[in-house]
């Protein structure tokens, strides 16, 4: 059974040789030569090639740790003379290993497969080295593969299910390369066992036609990511025998994807061992710009202290590559890129309503047991530094209120108390008064308890939550013209200790007169860099938008007073709220709550249920 194939550089996926070889001068990269030879690489004499990257090496710890193989073998595809070395790489408490397990000389005259077996090694990861002992070799391509017998092997088919508002160029690119290279192809391992299920909550994908008998459009009511990937989740349950769909696959609209990635899960699935038949599979995140730069491979929640795991390595390195490889703690995959079992996905385990940010770390918390990761399983996403968001502010206290008050119970006042000071000053200090209005709007709906999340309609609150949030103009509708030298300025202004006292005692020169007017980036400025100012400019460079906020000392005191209503509601009403979603979150992640609040039809009486662990039994909405 194929495990991986040897991958090339693509054209609008990444083009970034050394994520794939590494090698010396004496080699050209050859595309599509012709239709029958396809891509390959030419060789000089003594020219080198390896395959300890990213997508090319293969992680033999993990293959062995979470699966049914005993054995792996190499199939490459050549012309010419080779020296073939068979290699593994680990590391060990701080200090790297490599070892050349074999070789062996290929002559091959014509285009010919040779066949090579890893020696038994349960760590590391394996690669292979190819040297070329002749002018004008070829290497056309190859792949890992296992003799593993076929009882071992679990029919898999896979169901992605992409939540989209209007990104209507990502999802037809998508749609296409799926179409393409899997749902189309008959040559696809996968070739009738994908289908995809697109919930188009901005309702704009009919134009398109993107449907067929494997691909699903269904306009959705905006309920956010949580309503979208909830949405194509029951499109799948709803169907008989759910179409043979073995595991969901989430994925974003706007990532982009080699469709390797999704063969290699596929692979990887059919093959775990019985222990880890509930595994998650997830991809990591890297960088669309900088398409060697992981930003998150897993996460751990930390009860909203959020830590991405692996953050900045650049997979290009080897040594990278391998502490990759170390397995961690971690709490959940973001649905960017995020595989699970169907039989998770009961009518009565569905994601909660949270709209969105924590959607997808809720359900993780919720079930899973085991996360696998693995290099080369990825999507390339815009890095979320480039994005800014002001009604963000309400989702990321109130949804992180409500995942902790289920997973986290002993995060409480105290914490919250802490969170929304912090928030007041960072905020006014930057005087995003509406920011801070937010924050108090999140926390207050979340202490209205569950109700408040059952019975509002969420694209109603989101519209008002959009209205309330910073609005950011193009550069000729902005009052305060942009200056890049004023920018790259308050990015890299130092500031001496005296300077961080006189600012705390100050209140960031709130006590002092503001004479400055100020240019930020829009995403994560810091208070230092608005020193005094009384009118700053936030603006992303990428998009050449921003907005302008003024100092006003009356809306900073202002607040203050609603910072203290809010404290005194949090001590009377925090308890309360945080044991109504204790108690009842079954109401809300059942089938029949989701019909009704995505108003797909009327709500039906909930009928009998097993007891399920982690539940309390609960008549009111129970299947």
């Amino acid at each position: 059974m194929n495990l991986q194939d040897i991958l090339w550089p693509k054209d609008g996926i990444c083009t970034d040789m050394e994520m794939y070889f590494h090698s010396n001068y004496k080699i050209n990269l050859i595309k599509k030569e012709d239709k029958r030879e396809g891509t390959c690489i030419l060789f000089r004499r003594g020219g080198v090639v390896t395959t300890d990257t990213y997508f090319n090496s293969l992680s033999v710890e993990k293959w062995k740790k979470y699966t049914e193989i005993q054995d792996v073998s190499l199939t490459l595809t050549v012309q010419g003379s080779f020296l073939v070395s068979l290699c593994w790489k680990q590391k060990i408490n701080g200090t790297y290993i490599e070892r050349e397990l074999k070789n062996t000389v290929i002559k091959a005259p014509e285009r010919s497969e040779v066949t090579l077996d890893f020696p038994d090694e349960t760590k590391g990861m394996f690669f292979f080295r190819i040297e070329a002992l002749k002018k004008d070799g070829k290497f056309y391509g190859g792949y890992y593969s296992t003799n593993t017998e076929p009882d071992k092997c679990r029919p898999i088919k896979l169901g992605i299910v992409i939540c989209t508002f209007r990104r209507e160029k990502y999802v037809r690119d998508n749609i296409r390369l799926l179409n393409e290279e899997i749902i189309e192809n008959e040559n696809s391992p996968l070739f009738g066992r994908l289908e995809v299920f697109i919930s188009d909550n901005g309702q704009s994908l009919g134009e398109y036609r993107l449907s067929s008998d494997k691909v699903h459009v269904v306009n959705n009511k905006n309920a956010g990511g949580a309503g979208g990937f909830t949405r194509g989740l029951m499109e799948i349950i709803k169907r008989p025998d759910r179409n043979g769909i073995t595991h969901a696959l989430l994925m974003d609209d706007d990532v982009v994807i080699d469709t390797a990635s999704i063969v290699k899960t596929a692979a990887l699935l059919s093959l775990l061992k019985e222990a880890y038949k509930d595994a998650f599979v997830g991809g990591a995140m890297l960088r669309a710009d900088q398409r060697n730069i992981q930003v998150e491979s897993g996460a751990s929640w930390n009860a909203g202290n959020l830590i991405s795991l692996k953050a900045g390595l650049d997979l290009r390195l080897w040594q990278n590559c391998l502490k990759n490889e170390q397995e961690e703690y971690r709490e959940f995959n973001a649905w960017w890129y995020c595989c699970f079992p169907m039989e998770l996905v009961r009518k009565d385990n569905l994601p909660l309503p949270i709209f969105i940010r924590g959607d997808d770390l809720e359900y993780g918390l919720r079930n899973m047991k085991t996360l696998i990761l693995m290099n080369g399983i990825c999507v390339w996403h815009e890095p979320f530094e480039n994005k800014y968001s002001s009604f963000l502010e309400y989702y990321v206290i109130r949804n992180r209120l409500i995942d902790n008050a289920y997973h986290f119970p002993w995060w409480g006042k105290k914490q919250l108390i802490k969170c929304l000071m912090g928030e007041y000053r960072r905020e006014g200090y930057l005087y995003r008064y509406r920011n801070v209005e937010l924050y108090i709007r999140g926390i207050r709906d979340f202490l209205k308890g569950i109700d408040f999340l059952e019975h509002t309609d969420p694209e109603q609150l989101h519209k008002d939550i959009m209205a309330s949030g910073y609005k950011a103009l193009p550069s000729e509708q902005l009052e305060v013209p942009f200056m890049d030298s004023e920018y790259e300025r308050g990015r890299t202004e130092e500031h001496p200790h005296l300077h961080e006292i006189v600012r705390k005692f100050s209140l960031n020169g709130y006590l002092l007169p503001a004479k400055h007017i100020r240019t930020v980036p829009m995403a994560q400025p810091r208070p230092e860099f608005v020193w005094r100012a009384k009118t700053i400019l936030f603006y992303d460079i990428v998009e050449n938008k921003g907005f302008v906020t003024h100092r006003s000392i009356r809306k900073f005191i202002a607040q203050g007073f609603q910072v203290l209503g809010t404290i005194v509601a949090i001590l009377a009403r925090y308890d309360r709220a945080k044991q109504s979603y204790i108690d009842r979150v079954r109401e809300i992640t059942c089938t029949e709550f989701w019909e009704k609040y995505l108003g797909i039809k009327e709500q039906k009486p909930c009928e009998g249920m097993e007891d399920l662990d982690g539940y309390t039994k609960d008549a009111s909405c129970t299947e």
